[in-house]
Formats: structure tokens, C-alpha cells, sequence
């Protein structure tokens, strides 16, 4: 996987978008969450795979340490389960727009990518993770009240700013790929 002197521009100006808008997370999920998954999408359609999962890694990081939410604080191992889950939105997309050809192809690797990606993350942080005794121990008196919290915010949340930053993406594609002069 080589990367081009474009492709690292373009990587790193989609990064500082997302670190940007780590800074809006107080004011709402849903308007970091969709600005996050469309930088992630647009990175692995313009970057390629390696341009998504930098993305995918760099953003929870970035999260954590500026504006984190009281269930990743008290249980840190939710942090890598979120790049995870923005892995497999990248991995979605990147294996429907590049290697997948068929009408309404990239379309549908973001559909496919969002569900993957809210199952992903409600079945390992929700089910897994959240229900393990090192998340009862740590979150303590507050686990019922965050677990339902946590619930909603790493799948129905997840799979709403996954679709929402997918048309973000969709409407922003054309434009880039008109001036990046890509080619499906």
C-alpha cells in the first residue's frame, strides 16, 4: 500500500477535520459523530484503506483525551473497540467502492459499512465488554444508569451518525472527486 504526496494532504486535512470537531463533541454526538464517520469514509475512498484506519484510530484517541465521556473514562477498553468498529465502517467502504463494481456500489458499502459498524460495536462494547466484571466494578453504583446510556450511544447512536456522515460523504464526493480528478 503506497501512498501518494496527495493522498497524505488529503489524509491529513480529513484528520485535522475530525480533531476539529472533537472540540463540538460537548455540544452534540450528532454533529461530531457524522463529520468523524464522513472523514473516515472520505479518506478511505481518496487515501485508500490505510487513510481510513489511520482515521479510525486517530479519532477515538483523540476523543479520549479531549473531550471524553464518563463511560470511557471509567472502562478504557471501550477506546479500542471504537476504532474497531470505525475499522469496519472503513473496511466496508473500502471493499465495495474499490474492489466491488455494480450500480450504487460505493452507496452500498455505506449502508453495509454503518450497520456493520453500529453491530459491531453493540455486540463487543454493549454485550461484551459491559457486561464483563471489569466494567461492573469500575463504573460501580452507576452501571445500571450508564449501561443503558452506553447502550443506546454504541448502536442506535452509532448507527445514526454512521448514515448521517454517509450522505455527508455522499454529498462531498462529488465535488472532491471532481477536483482530485479520481477515477472510479
Amino acid at each position: 500500500m503506497k501512498i501518494t504526496p496527495k493522498q497524505l494532504v488529503t489524509c491529513a486535512a480529513l484528520l485535522a477535520i475530525c480533531l476539529l470537531s472533537t472540540y463540538l463533541k460537548t455540544l452534540s454526538v450528532y454533529i461530531t459523530g457524522p463529520i468523524v464517520n464522513a472523514c473516515i469514509i472520505l479518506a478511505t475512498i481518496f487515501c485508500g484503506l490505510l487513510g481510513g484506519i489511520l482515521l479510525s484510530i486517530a479519532t477515538p484517541v483523540a476523543a479520549y483525551f479531549i473531550a471524553s465521556s464518563p463511560i470511557t473514562q471509567a472502562v478504557p477498553l471501550i477506546v479500542p473497540m471504537i476504532m474497531l468498529g470505525n475499522c469496519v465502517l472503513a473496511l466496508a467502504v473500502w471493499i465495495f467502492y474499490h474492489k466491488l463494481h455494480f450500480r450504487l456500489h460505493m452507496e452500498a458499502g455505506l449502508i453495509v459499512g454503518s450497520l456493520a459498524k453500529a453491530a459491531f460495536m453493540w455486540l463487543i462494547i454493549v454485550r461484551v465488554i459491559l457486561h464483563s466484571s471489569l466494567a461492573i466494578d469500575a463504573l460501580g453504583a452507576k452501571y445500571d444508569k450508564l449501561l443503558a446510556v452506553a447502550s443506546s450511544a454504541f448502536s442506535v447512536t452509532q448507527l445514526i451518525t454512521a448514515l448521517i456522515g454517509s450522505a455527508l460523504a455522499v454529498i462531498l464526493y462529488y465535488p472532491l472527486k471532481a477536483v482530485s480528478g479520481q477515477n472510479e
